[in-house]
C-alpha cells in the first residue's frame, strides 16, 4: 500500500511520512508525493526567518538544520536540530501566520518542499489526509509541551538525560555496551537546548558520566540508554 508509494528515490524520509500519511489510499499518496519538490541549501544558508510569512513546509532528507528564536532583548535560543525525517515550518504553512523560529542549514541540506497553496489544496481534496495531518500536529504539540515541562520542572542532569534519550531516537545498545552519539553542535549550543549555562551543563555531563550513563571523548558521547532512562525518570521517545 502506502509503503510501496513511499519507498522511492523522490522522498527518503519514509518514517516521518508514514507518521503523517498513515492510512491514506495509494492514489492519494501518489498525489501527495507529486506535490513535493526537492530543494537544497548550503551550509550557513537561512531557510526561513522568525516572523516572516510561512509559505512552505519542508521534510528534511539529508543534512542538519538549526532552529532558533531571538528574544526581544536580542538573546538567541536554540530550540532543536532537525535531521533526516524531521518536518519544518508546518504550522506557519498551515495557517499562513508568521514563522515562530529561524531555520539555518548548518550542513548541506536536501529536503522536500510543500507550498502552503499545495498543502491547502491537498487538504481540501483528501479529507483523510487533512484529518491525519491535524492529529500529527497535535502529537507534535504534546511533545513540545513535554519538552517545556522538562526545562521548567526538572534538574539539569535530568533534562540533559531526557535530551540525550530523545536524540538517540530509541536506539538500543548491546549488553554491556554504549551507543556512540555525535551531537553535531557545541557544548554551548547543548546548554541552550536544555536551558542551562555551559558551565552547569559541563557539571551535569559529569554527573551522568559518574553514574555510568555516558562516557565523553573529544568528539562524541557514548551513551547507555537504560541508565539515561533511569536518570530521566520517564520513557522518552525519539
Amino acid at each position: 500500500m502506502l509503503s510501496a508509494a513511499l519507498d522511492t528515490e523522490k522522498i527518503s524520509t519514509v518514517d516521518e511520512l508514514r507518521a503523517i500519511f498513515a492510512d491514506i489510499a495509494p492514489e492519494e499518496a501518489r498525489a501527495l508525493l507529486d506535490a513535493f519538490r526537492r530543494v537544497t541549501y548550503s551550509t550557513g544558508e537561512t531557510i526561513f526567518t522568525q516572523n516572516e510569512p510561512g509559505e512552505f513546509m519542508l521534510i528534511v532528507s539529508t543534512g542538519r538544520v538549526r532552529l532558533s528564536i531571538v528574544s526581544e532583548e536580542g538573546r538567541e535560543l536554540n530550540l532543536r536540530h532537525a535531521t533526516a525525517g524531521h518536518v519544518l515550518g508546518e504550522i506557519a504553512a498551515l495557517d499562513g501566520g508568521p514563522r515562530s523560529a529561524t531555520a539555518v542549514a548548518i550542513e548541506p541540506v536536501s529536503a522536500m518542499m510543500l507550498t502552503r497553496a499545495d498543502l491547502r489544496s491537498l487538504m481540501r481534496r483528501y479529507p483523510a489526509f487533512a484529518e491525519r495531518f491535524v492529529i500529527w500536529l497535535c502529537q507534535r504539540l504534546r511533545q513540545t509541551t513535554d519538552q517545556l515541562e522538562a526545562i521548567a520542572l526538572y534538574p539539569l542532569e535530568v533534562r540533559l538525560a531526557r535530551f540525550l534519550l530523545f536524540t538517540l531516537k530509541g536506539r538500543r545498545a548491546p549488553d554491556g555496551r554504549r551507543i556512540p552519539l555525535e551531537l553535531g553542535f557545541s557544548q554551548g549550543e547543548l546548554a541552550q537546548f536544555v536551558g542551562g549555562s555551559r558551565s552547569k551543563v559541563n557539571v551535569a555531563l559529569g554527573v551522568l558520566e559518574n553514574a555510568g550513563a555516558i562516557k565523553r571523548t573529544a568528539d562524541r558521547l557514548f551513551c547507555s540508554p537504560d541508565l539515561l532512562a533511569e536518570i530521566a525518570g520517564a520513557d522518552v521517545e525519539g
